[in-house]
């Protein structure tokens, strides 16, 4: 459990279920999907081979769903997978989870706020050439938002998902509804150079479980959902399978829109697609779905890094001054930080190596939470689990050897990145160690 601080506020317990799925929907759907089908495609050229890569990855994010369930039950604590690091494998683990995540979520929040700035450039002639502004606007909107409260930022993010949600599917009806099928042609061939088949498929399951990714959004709020041991994995099941079948209908309409020889090495495959739908109007109708789906992204990322330096305040890990929580149930210093993170990578334009670096990490990060339900089942085998995994050891061993696979693919195929990635690892500990002994 976290260490107890002096004059620690409180988080607020007021969460449901709803917002769970809300923060997972808008945590992971985002420019992923609009991106990743061209590239896809382009690798697996067959509708079949392209399909089955989709419904592997929402199979592997369904299984570690099973896993983290139970750790955020046992352990209802908010600050996301940070804690159970921190529980099972000690405070340097929990130390590397934590920071990397805290970044990895600011940088994601420069990211989306830069793209909201050159669509809505697009869309609107009088936010043409100020991107930078438009998206520092938008990271300190979002921020002052938040700062009412827990009751007002979950209100956000119930109203933006949803919208995100109806808009994607309100493209799918209209690629289904108004537009003609596309001619059936034999698979093509492979628009990726001498890549094979099999390099093909291990590249896009990368890419698409890179697209998955944000399922965990509801544990980062773990000890403010009302009935966790009831309404965490209805949230996590609920939001795994919602992404499932949204990405799912978005590829079949684009198969059913566009030919797969086409689809692939498209950049903006949904935009392709809407041109087919819309005509002169689909430029139009995918920069407004974009800007749309981008807004409940980012309210969402401040709500989790906000809750992530809260934790790790919390057990000593940064200032103790962070760990102040007003009365709307809002860790005020933890936000402002994070929005100060976030403009600095917004304004610097350094997000994009930031996040480059550490998308090795995140997938560390499950490995980890999967090694951990190991660690705390033989350690702790008394500790109250309102949900237990289904299948274990399993369906949790399956998980933590995807996991593996993945890492030791991204480290074949992006060597620079991964090595940076390690470097960082070791860069950390000494700045570790002077944590600790601050605190002491």
């Amino acid at each position: 459990m976290p260490t107890k601080t002096p004059n620690a506020g409180r988080l607020l317990q007021v969460l449901g279920t709803g917002f769970g799925l809300a923060v997972i929907i808008g945590n992971t759907i985002g420019a992923g999907i609009l991106r990743a089908p061209g590239q896809i495609a382009a690798w697996l050229p067959s509708p079949w081979l392209f399909l089955t890569a989709w419904v592997l990855g929402g199979f592997y994010a369904l299984l570690g769903a099973i896993s983290v369930a139970e750790l955020a039950t046992a352990i209802p604590v908010s600050g996301g997978q940070y804690v159970f690091a921190r529980r099972a494998l000690g405070p340097y683990a929990g130390f590397i989870v934590g920071w990397t995540d805290w970044l990895a979520t600011c940088g994601s929040a420069a990211a989306v706020s830069i793209l909201i700035g050159e669509y809505s450039g697009a869309l609107f002639k009088n936010l043409l050439g100020k991107t930078t502004a438009t998206a520092a606007f938008v990271v300190l909107l979002f921020a002052l938002l938040q700062w009412r409260g827990i009751r007002w930022g979950s209100s956000i993010q119930n109203i933006t998902s949803s919208l995100k949600a109806v808009g994607f599917l309100a493209l799918v009806i209209a690629c289904f509804t108004l537009a003609n099928r596309a001619p059936s042609q034999p698979a093509a061939a492979s628009t990726a150079g001498s890549t094979s088949l099999l390099v093909g498929f291990v590249l896009a399951l990368q890419a698409v479980i890179f697209t998955y990714d944000g399922w965990t959004g509801v544990i980062y709020f773990s000890e403010e959902v009302r009935n966790p041991g009831r309404n965490i994995p209805r949230a996590l099941f609920g939001g795994v399978l919602s992404i499932i079948g949204i990405y799912l209908l978005i590829n079949l309409a684009l198969l059913y829109v566009l030919p797969i020889a086409q689809l692939a090495g498209k950049t903006l495959a949904v935009g392709a697609a809407a041109e087919v739908v819309f005509g002169r109007y689909g430029d139009t109708v995918v920069r407004s779905l974009t800007v749309m789906s981008m807004l409940s992204g980012i309210n969402a990322y401040h709500l989790m890094a906000s809750r992530i330096l809260f934790s790790m305040s919390r057990d000593g890990l940064f200032s103790k001054t962070a760990v102040k929580v007003n009365s709307g149930g809002t860790p005020t210093i933890s936000l402002a930080c994070g929005t100060a993170v976030a403009l600095f990578f917004t304004l610097t334009g350094t997000f994009e190596k930031i996040i480059a670096v550490l998308a090795f990490f995140f997938v560390a990060a499950y490995a980890l939470s999967f090694l951990s339900l190991f660690v705390l089942r033989r350690r702790e085998p008394d500790l109250n689990r309102p949900y237990r995994a289904w299948g274990y050891p399993w369906t949790t061993g399956i998980a933590l050897a995807g996991s593996i696979c993945f890492l030791l693919g991204a480290i074949k195929e992006d060597t620079g990145n991964s090595v940076n990635a390690l470097l960082l690892l070791a860069a950390s500990y000494p700045v570790y160690l002077l944590m600790k002994r601050m605190k002491a």
